[in-house]
């Protein structure tokens, strides 16, 4: 009886090990291709600045994250910071809903335009890693929600500033800013557009996520339509010969919508990249059946004499 206990305890101790064992491939040097990881970020923007890109968007829910890259095609978390946290909520006004930045390098100092708590919001650094602080914790507006505030500074060095407010659905509007880049003229805001095109009444009323690049004279806003949440999300391009408009719109539009296997494509910015072709950064759902997270694409656009054009096919950045 003694024996037959022990050889019980000795099977019993063995057979994990030997189940794990029997699950392992049979041959240790063929391993599996390893996953792609996506760069997990929504309402992507770039910026280039000395070699190095930097990417932004929304992706923690305790303030804004970059990540960086040499090449477009592989990211990574800079060295020594905190989960990429470039802009943490201890150092700004609000302590939830971070989306959609854009950083741009003035007069030796880094501006970021960011929403919180759907208001329009910018903090500055020394860095473009951060960290982005506010002196005076406020928004731009105090008394009314607005989103997706983006920087445009005319070739007479003028700044205005774009921004999506709540009324009527999601529309775009345009002012002008002090010389500060904090502060809004809140006289000269004007509407740009609202929902007009058919494309844009999937569901529900938004036009959102502008941003303005200059081309022979006219100026050309890319945009985002419908919810971020549908498959339907995508963008389109008004141009306007004078900042406040009146911006058109093209009759082809969306100009980008389900390129390849991607759905929910919107919310991008233009940069240009290290060889000086324009790139457009946008992002798309995680998949055909789920919106989170959201990956960061890079396309390309060119201007032809028909206008704008953005390019069909697609990168798809990698994160170490």
């Amino acid at each position: 009886m003694k024996n037959i206990f022990l050889y019980s305890v000795v099977l019993l101790f063995l057979l994990p090990f030997s189940s794990c064992s029997e699950s392992q491939p049979e041959d240790p040097d063929i391993n599996p291709e390893p996953k792609i990881a996506k760069v997990p970020l929504g309402d992507p923007f770039i910026m280039l600045w000395e070699d190095t890109y930097y990417a932004y968007g929304t992706y923690l829910n305790d303030g804004i994250a970059v990540f960086v890259s040499d090449d477009l095609l592989t990211w990574s978390i800079p060295e020594g910071a905190d989960r990429g946290l470039a802009l943490n909520k201890m150092d700004v006004w609000a302590d939830r809903w971070f989306w959609a930045p854009e950083v741009y390098h003035v007069n030796g100092k880094f501006y970021m335009y960011y929403s919180a708590d759907e208001h329009i919001c910018v903090a500055t650094s020394d860095s473009p890693l951060g960290p982005f602080t506010q002196d005076i914790y406020k928004p731009m507006i105090e008394g009314e929600k607005c989103i997706d505030n983006s920087l445009f500074i005319d070739d007479d060095g003028k700044p205005y500033l774009f921004f999506d407010r709540f009324n009527d659905g999601l529309n775009i509007w345009v002012a002008e800013l002090e010389d500060d880049l904090k502060t809004i003229k809140t006289e000269t805001m004007t509407k740009c557009i609202n929902v007009s095109q058919a494309w844009e009444e999937v569901w529900p009323r938004v036009n959102e996520g502008a941003f303005v690049i200059k081309h022979d004279d006219t100026y050309y806003m890319t945009y985002s339509a419908n919810s971020y949440k549908s498959q339907f999300y995508g963008i389109g391009v008004a141009t306007a010969t004078d900042i406040k408009g009146p911006w058109v719109k093209y009759e082809n539009n969306p100009l980008y919508q389900k390129p390849g296997d991607l759905v929910g494509v919107g919310h991008s910015a233009i940069f240009t990249d290290k060889d000086g072709n324009l790139r457009k950064v946008f992002h798309a759902h995680n998949s055909q059946t789920n919106i989170h997270p959201r990956h960061m694409y890079i396309t390309t656009v060119e201007f032809t004499t028909a206008g704008m054009t953005i390019g069909p096919d697609y990168i798809v950045p990698e994160l170490k």
